[in-house]
């Protein structure tokens, strides 16, 4: 039969196993957290780094366009009007990306053809470089944003996992402290499922070890 000295030495020992296992839990969620945040950090500024190329690459492919349009407007006028000497003095300006756009409007015979598109841009030959690099840089930026994303939540669940263990440290402290066994035992018992739930949660997720 268990003496109530020895059920008051197993319940300490057991607090005791709670408080420096749920120590070393809480510092090892303290620096996931830290860990988490500096992956985000970094995620982020990949992002904001790849949204700026893309922005330039975007800003590229709007002055190209514009120059297509100014080109094409001064072309269509001489073409229209069989200024052929004018046409092809401007056919010869017009960029490598934009002629075959041009080429395959001028195959849909648009002054005679009224289902013709009504410019070479609306062809699907029309296409830019830098549009696409735009579009691609873009798209990675938004992965690496996603990425960011979910550092935050990782590093916000080892946070909270810093406030479950502690709340274990606090029940395994305090059940050290009371004369009533039933209370200690209560104390004890809620402070050591706190943890094991925890933990078992925490032990899901990912971990940062990069150095």
């Amino acid at each position: 039969m268990t003496t109530p000295h020895e059920g008051h030495n197993w319940v300490e020992l057991v607090a005791t196993v709670l408080l420096a296992l749920a120590t070393v839990a809480t510092a090892w969620s303290g620096y996931q957290s830290t860990r988490w945040n500096g992956e985000q950090a970094k995620a982020a500024a990949r992002a904001n780094a790849l949204r700026i190329a893309s922005t330039k690459a975007a800003g590229l492919a709007n002055t190209q366009t514009e120059i297509d349009v100014a080109t094409f407007t001064q072309w269509v006028n001489a073409y229209a009007q069989q200024q052929h000497e004018l046409a092809d003095f401007y056919f010869k300006r017009f960029r490598n990306e934009f002629r075959p756009a041009v080429n395959a409007w001028i195959a849909t015979r648009p002054l005679k053809n009224q289902k013709a598109p009504l410019t070479p841009f609306a062809m699907p030959q029309y296409k830019l470089a830098a549009q696409a690099e735009a579009e691609r840089l873009d798209a990675r930026a938004e992965l690496f944003a996603a990425q960011a994303r979910r550092d935050i939540q990782r590093s916000s669940n080892y946070v909270l996992a810093v406030v479950l263990f502690a709340s274990s440290l606090f029940f395994a402290g305090m059940s050290a402290k009371l004369a009533s066994p039933k209370l200690r035992i209560a104390l004890l018992a809620v402070g050591c499922v706190v943890f094991l739930v925890t933990a078992v949660w925490i032990a899901s997720s990912p971990v940062s070890v990069t150095v």
